[in-house]
């Protein structure tokens, strides 16, 4: 397709997006200006007391109840687990990719690409994060999968047709981005720096778009199309694209193609970098999903268009009435005059001058005239009006949002801790639904990675796992047969390729679901579980000589695991989980170790038998030498 036809088709499909997320983008960056930066009174009310003289009080208490709901995320870290769906797909190899999705969330920070995705749900209504490849090193053409954060929300826009809650029916996305002339310039050489439409940020007065700046865009589109698949001789069936980048392989292994090619449905997934004037790139990207997750807040769709809301879209005018009533007791307690002296007439002329300053010095003594001392009014104290206003906006805002004083910390009526708990539990229950919309966003970004990675890591090559426990371990991916040798045994992994490898795993056979479940982090679990097993012992001390092994692999001590090996070796074999046929085979060579013990002490008593055999006859040699030589003495005399 020509530049010119793209261009139009891009900005055709741009200004329907723009306009369908106009609404949400206005208010979210309301919500973020109001909730994070304080912007919470009328610009012309606050213009007016400055000029005035008047106290304007920002009071801002919507980040703790932002923080509780992200932060609470953040304790509760969610997992992929990898399942297999067919019969060509392998327990152990989901095993391995639940390990290589925690080896890619490791390695590109993921934790922080969901952090600031669920932030930006809560205090916006939506929130993205990305996933995208890069090389594995400057030296290789070896790809890794990486999950990237968005740090500007606004800068996306995604398919204004899209109705799945977690958006992976999107046909249609862009990213707009600015860049330095300078950087523009150095990267596509001889390119028009001629901006991509900016109507739609100039409608939000961000400040980026200004200055000597380029402004990009990458235009995502999905289309509908055909991939040819093939069967194989062991009964795979694989895509032709997928066959040929393996072919050496399956060659090696001696699995050929049965029949023809089929087609099938699928989609292809086209990533193109444009400005105003000119495509600047063309990518074919190599799933079939748009790599760009949203996180929503909450999702409601009125006439026809989808509204994503913030926890805090219905808490700001409560938060409004707080300012309001905060400064107005702050005003009146300010502006209230000295309680004053009363007296009648000449009765301050003594010591006039002390009793003028009486309000701001301190005076030893002051004379008075007249019978009566002077009597000094009471002070009316603070607006309980004004106080109890600003508590019962403080109220508003809690129950709107569903946090109450217990879940954010705070001492309550409740006492016993059954039921502060509930109260807590009540309070993470309101707000739920953004933790699930995350786990939602998880779900699908797991789903865009289990069909990149038989395509990225579809070649022979040695990948790094991360167990559920944080252990690594290297790991041989789609490798031949090594030369001269059958079953499938693999290669020797090359020098620096993270150690020995034991099983070779196909990435690209077989289909594969994932789930998503949140909880703590392994290390919480393992403190958890480490208190609660001293707390067993407390109550049941039999208990410790069969579980002291397992309490000290919880314990995070230097040499935990060997005290954890030698307490699992002092335990009796069925403790250590041995199988009455691996005890009976023990106690067998227990008894013929106990026979061989027999057999060579016998061996060694009757080579001593031998010996003073040998020794008595010796004896009986010499005596009769030693008696024939008497003899014989015995004549010549």
């Amino acid at each position: 397709m020509p530049d010119d036809e793209i261009l139009q088709e891009a900005r055709e499909a741009f200004e329907l997006a723009a306009d369908a997320e106009a609404e949400n983008r206005r208010e979210a960056l309301d919500d973020l200006r109001f909730a994070r930066l304080g912007e919470q009174w009328p610009e012309r009310v606050r213009r007016e007391r400055e000029l005035d003289g008047r106290p304007c009080l920002t009071i801002n208490r919507l980040p703790a109840f932002i923080r509780q709901v992200v932060n609470d995320a953040r304790q509760n870290k969610p997992a992929m687990i990898v399942h297999p769906v067919d019969s060509q797909s392998d327990p152990a190899t989901a095993e391995i990719m639940s390990g290589l999705i925690r080896h890619i969330e490791q390695s590109s920070d993921a934790e922080v690409a969901y952090d600031t995705a669920l932030d930006f749900a809560v205090t916006g209504g939506f929130g993205y994060f990305r996933i995208n490849t890069r090389y594995a090193s400057d030296d290789s053409f070896d790809q890794d999968l990486v999950i990237e954060r968005v740090a500007n929300p606004f800068s996306i826009y995604g398919d204004p047709n899209g109705t799945a809650a977690d958006s992976s029916d999107w046909n249609v996305a862009f990213v707009v981005d600015t860049l330095p002339k300078a950087a523009f310039e150095a990267r596509w050489k001889g390119a028009e720096p001629v901006d991509w439409s900016a109507d739609a940020y100039a409608s939000l007065r961000l400040p980026w778009i200004e200055g000597d700046q380029v402004m990009v865009c990458e235009y995502w589109r999905r289309e509908a199309c055909q991939r040819q698949i093939v069967a194989l001789s062991d009964g795979q069936v694989v895509e032709v694209a997928v066959y040929e980048a393996q072919k050496a392989m399956f060659d090696a292994l001696g699995v050929s193609v049965v029949g023809r090619p089929r087609p099938v449905a699928s989609h292809r997934v086209t990533q193109k970098i444009v400005t105003g004037a000119e495509v600047l790139e063309r990518i074919e990207w190599a799933g079939k999903f748009i790599p760009i997750v949203p996180v929503y807040g909450e999702e409601l769709h009125v006439d026809g268009r989808r509204r994503l809301r913030s926890l805090v879209r219905d808490a700001k005018d409560p938060q409004r009435m707080f300012n309001y009533w905060r400064t107005t007791t702050t005003e009146l307690v300010a502006l209230a005059p000295k309680t004053p002296f009363i007296g009648r007439k000449g009765a301050f002329e003594t010591d006039s001058a002390k009793w003028a300053t009486a309000n701001t010095q301190t005076h030893a003594y002051i004379e008075y005239d007249g019978p009566e001392p002077p009597q000094r009014q009471p002070f009316a104290g603070p607006p309980a009006g004004a106080m109890q206003e600003a508590l019962s906006a403080s109220d508003d805002m809690k129950a709107i949002m569903g946090l109450h004083d217990a879940s954010l910390g705070a001492p309550s009526n409740e006492t016993s801790g059954r039921a502060i708990m509930m109260r807590q539990r009540e309070g993470d229950i309101s707000t739920f639904h953004y933790i699930d919309n995350l786990s939602r966003a998880l779900r699908h970004g797991g789903r865009i990675l289990l069909d990149l990675i038989p395509r990225v890591y579809g070649t022979a090559r040695v990948i790094r796992v991360i167990g559920g426990d944080g252990a690594a371990q290297a790991v041989a991916v789609n490798q031949p047969p090594a030369a001269g040798q059958g079953g499938g045994q693999p290669a020797a992994p090359a020098a620096g390729e993270l150690g020995k490898v034991e099983k070779i795993y196909d990435l690209t056979v077989g289909k594969y679901d994932l789930t998503v479940e949140a909880g703590p982090s392994f290390t919480t679990r393992r403190e958890e579980a480490a208190n609660q097993m001293i707390e067993l012992i407390r109550a049941y001390p039999q208990a410790a000589p069969l579980i002291g092994d397992l309490l000290a692999k919880n314990l995070d001590w230097p040499g935990a695991d060997e005290i954890a090996q030698r307490l699992a070796a002092m335990l009796p074999a069925q403790a250590r989980g041995v199988s009455l046929e691996a005890q009976g085979l023990q106690a067998a060579q227990g008894e013929l170790a106990k026979l061989g013990q027999a057999l060579s002490a016998a061996r060694v008593e009757i080579a001593a038998l031998k010996q003073d055999q040998a020794n008595s006859a010796r004896r009986l040699q010499i005596e009769a030498f030693e008696a024939e030589t008497n003899r014989l003495k015995a004549l010549h005399r």
